[in-house]
């Protein structure tokens, strides 16, 4: 489990809130999502096409796509790779990724 040594409302810091799915993730500017997700006890981001297993973010620098969800409508984005943003919807994704137009 990811913790954070202190969460950002016990410092007075910028929050900035984001959609998982049907949950409010709260994480501090600058936050990547696949870091807000796993210091908020959010560990699994998407299913694979074949058995359905769950995944989750892996080497958090982009190289391996286990982390990858819908962010704001969009499929295959790699979570650790994007900023979080106050009012951002993500979603998990399910399956093989999609090729985008």
């Amino acid at each position: 489990m990811f913790k954070r040594l202190s969460p950002p409302e016990a410092t007075n810091e910028a929050v900035v809130t984001f959609r998982f799915d049907e949950q409010t993730v709260t994480a501090r500017p600058g936050d990547t999502v696949a870091a807000a997700l796993l210091t908020s006890g959010i560990s699994i981001c998407r299913s694979t096409p074949v058995s359905n297993t769950p995944r989750a973010p892996y080497c958090m620098m982009g190289v391996c796509f286990e982390c990858l969800v819908e962010v704001d409508g969009n499929p295959n984005v790699q979570a650790c790779q994007v900023e979080v943003r106050d009012g951002m919807h993500v979603h998990t994704q399910q399956g093989a990724r999609r090729l985008t137009s």
